[in-house]
């Protein structure tokens, strides 16, 4: 899956990724790859991105919105 984390002012985060953890407001949830289309509000908290070579990262965000479609996840972040 492509992950994309845009802000108002860059791009964060750019990268292959085969988990997503995201903080959404009705509770946590995980993208995987495959997911159905979704679109979503973040609250404040952690996204949680393990990438493709198995490393994990974790970026601080103030709310926001996810929408995944055919395997590519973008978040328009607040802040990160």
């Amino acid at each position: 899956m492509i992950l994309e984390i845009i802000t108002p002012d860059k791009k964060v985060y750019s990268g292959l990724v085969k988990l997503v953890q995201l903080p959404g407001t009705n509770g946590l949830f995980e993208i995987m790859n495959h997911h159905a289309p979704i679109i979503s509000t973040l609250d404040k908290g952690k996204i949680k991105v393990e990438e493709e070579n198995g490393q994990v990262l974790f970026f601080d965000v103030d709310g926001g919105i996810i929408e995944n479609k055919d395997n590519k996840i973008i978040v328009l972040a607040e802040s990160v």
